[in-house]
């Protein structure tokens, strides 16, 4: 008799679960809140594990269920459960962050180069890289965009772009400083909703 209650139980979730599935499909907003009770701390747990932060995690959790929600209609319930399919969003939206992450790093570590090296800055960047990054000096304050296209584009160091804006050293690094963070974090933003 016990086995008899747990398989109607059993049905019972299952069809539970199948209207829910539904109402998500359909554009219901509570079967979008009850999917996000459901399944929000399984798509954190992955994020908190994989990213090792707890902020980046509720980004992409966050994201996890937006992308969800708008691209509910792609959602083939004979194709896989509702978490299975939220599960890959997540792997999606964690490798997303993950790339993102090195794309920052590796802008930084090229900017930061011209402290030590004197060096150019741009050397291994491809076209893409280049091209995303002039975008994103173009939404900077001018001040700012003026000493990063220098540093960035014209090769120059914190000390030659000091003596040509006429601006001292400390404003300089002060700007590239301020500029490299206001950039990571769009950028990251950018390539984590992809």
């Amino acid at each position: 008799m016990n086995t008899l209650n747990r398989r109607a139980m059993t049905d019972d979730e299952a069809a539970d679960e199948a209207r829910m599935t539904q109402a998500f499909i359909a554009g219901d907003e509570a079967a979008l809140a009850e999917v996000y009770k459901r399944w929000s701390s399984l798509v954190f747990t992955l994020a908190v594990r994989s990213l090792g932060d707890r902020g980046d995690a509720e980004d992409v959790t966050q994201k996890v269920f937006v992308s969800a929600w708008t691209g509910r209609s792609s959602f083939k319930p004979e194709r896989s459960s509702l978490s299975a399919w939220l599960v890959g969003i997540t792997k999606n939206k964690i490798a997303d962050a993950h790339e993102a992450r090195a794309r920052i790093r590796r802008l930084q570590e090229e900017l930061a180069s011209t402290t030590s090296r004197g060096e150019a800055v741009v050397e291994d960047f491809d076209l893409a890289d280049t091209l995303m990054v002039a975008d994103e000096i173009s939404r900077l304050e001018p001040d700012a965009q003026a000493i990063m296209r220098l540093a960035f584009f014209d090769d120059l160091t914190h000390n030659q772009i000091a003596d040509r804006l006429e601006l001292p050293l400390g404003t300089v690094k002060s700007h590239i400083r301020r500029s490299l963070q206001r950039m990571r974090t769009r950028l990251e933003a950018t390539y984590a909703t992809r």
